[in-house]
């Protein structure tokens, strides 16, 4: 466990202790965004849930093998964010959707090498990952926000009764994964009968937390993740959204258009998941950018199995309301090695909000798009 200084600082980090020109703020951009709608739904035949749950996505697409990718057309992102919803009982249905308001010529992007695959490694040199401890800083925000999903990732609360995690937490773009129908959110709150004897004793050692479960209502997988599955354009689409039976009560998240790494507060980002190495602890990390695709952003942030499907995010300036707000602007999906002209380089990966991404994950939250044309 860090030093309490080292948690300290960390902690000033959190809160967005940044220094900048009293004349320039690092802010959330403004523009309005497309229109993802559905157009027509079917029902499916009754899923299998036969999947082995895969904790991280594997894949040898670096940046150059994403950034010299075909331009896709409209049909191919209609049919990309097309999506699936499962519900509770079993039932599974397909639904079409219709783009508006978007210009494909903002998808162009440089060339690049293809990679290839190798050994994996999600921690690079020194572990500069921090668990978290102790009620006064697991239940309140951002920290609160993290949440359990019951096949084994990690999840981030994005409205009061929706979690954003990863697709390949729910299905393996083959099958839903087991426990997938059963799908349950656990919410870390403390132990009762420690939490007495604590406030009875005055003890400063860390209450031991547990996990509160909610079962899920229906979850949302778009189609350019059942289609690809990791391989081509399938990484891209690695999110998933959840909608829970009954509110959680807990401050959340909102998503946020990611804006390009140059743009992020010292090209940092953030974020906070169940790594499986650290079991029952919440683990915080953040790192740099260090480089981008349309898509994805690559980054060196230490991470295990386990926290993907967590949150990033980042704090911004709100030009609007004039105040500093964090905005969920990714989802942790996994890990790539590359070869770059001869040179093995490795990522822990994020699936960044879009445009057209935060649409359609916008529209299954609202249920309207009115609501979700600013971003």
């Amino acid at each position: 466990m860090e030093a309490l200084p080292t948690l300290l600082l960390l902690l000033g980090s959190v809160q967005g202790a940044y220094h900048y020109s009293p004349f320039w703020k690092p802010s959330w951009p403004r523009a309005k965004l497309p229109v993802v709608l559905p157009q027509l739904t079917e029902d499916l035949g009754a899923p299998k849930f036969n999947a082995d749950a895969k904790l991280e996505v594997l894949s040898p697409c670096g940046p150059e093998c994403h950034k010299q990718a075909p331009i896709p057309s409209y049909e191919d992102l209609k049919e990309f964010l097309s999506y699936e919803t499962l519900y509770f009982n079993g039932s599974l249905t397909e639904t079409k959707v219709g783009i508006y308001g978007f210009h494909l010529a903002d998808l162009a992007g440089p060339q690049g090498a293809r990679g290839r695959s190798r050994a994996k490694r999600q921690i690079y040199g020194h572990d500069s990952r921090f668990s978290i401890f102790g009620k006064n800083f697991l239940l309140n925000y951002p920290f609160s926000t993290s949440v359990k999903i019951s096949t084994g990732c990690t999840g981030t609360l994005v409205a009061e009764k929706h979690v954003l995690t990863a697709a390949h937490c729910i299905h393996d773009g083959k099958s839903y994964v087991k426990g997938a129908q059963k799908l349950k959110v656990g919410f870390l709150k403390p132990r009762q009968k420690e939490t007495a004897e604590s406030n009875k004793t005055g003890s400063d050692v860390p209450e031991k937390m547990k996990f509160q479960w909610i079962r899920v209502k229906r979850t949302h997988v778009p189609k350019g993740w059942i289609k690809g599955n990791a391989n081509d354009i399938g990484m891209d689409y690695d999110y998933a959204l959840l909608e829970l039976k009954k509110t959680h009560k807990r401050r959340y998240m909102k998503i946020g258009v990611s804006p390009s790494a140059r743009e992020l507060p010292g090209r940092r980002i953030h974020f906070s998941g169940f790594d499986n190495d650290r079991p029952g602890n919440l683990v915080y990390r953040f790192c740099e950018v260090r480089d981008e695709t349309y898509d994805l952003l690559y980054q060196h942030c230490d991470a295990q199995p386990g926290a993907s499907g967590s949150g990033v995010y980042v704090r911004m300036w709100n030009r609007q309301h004039r105040r500093w707000e964090r905005k969920i602007i990714g989802i942790f999906s996994g890990h790539q090695w590359v070869d770059r002209n001869g040179s093995p380089q490795e990522f822990n990966v994020a699936v960044r909000i879009t445009p057209l991404k935060y649409a359609q994950i916008c529209y299954w939250i609202k249920g309207n798009y009115v609501d979700c044309r600013d971003g």
